[in-house]
């Protein structure tokens, strides 16, 4: 038997402390290799602040890529 998270139906259901968690995961996940590469590498002050805002930049992408797709997965494509 299929289960609703199976198909590509929308299930309708979208709790918000998932969605929360899950975004702010992702862009946490994000800023950690940001933080990683500066941390490793040593570079010098401008490819850091480069390295840095590259990471804020990510971290918001990702953020709103996972959000996408959890609302989606609920309510499917056409829902606005």
């Amino acid at each position: 038997m299929s289960r609703p998270e199976d198909r590509d139906e929308p299930t309708g259901d979208l709790s918000i402390g998932k969605l929360a968690l899950a975004s702010l995961g992702s862009a946490a996940a994000v800023l950690l290799v940001a933080t990683l590469v500066i941390v490793v590498l040593r570079p010098e002050p401008v490819i850091g602040l480069i390295v840095a805002l590259a990471g804020v930049v990510g971290a918001i992408v990702a953020m709103g890529i996972v959000s996408k797709r959890m609302t989606r997965k609920a309510f499917g494509p056409g829902s606005k």
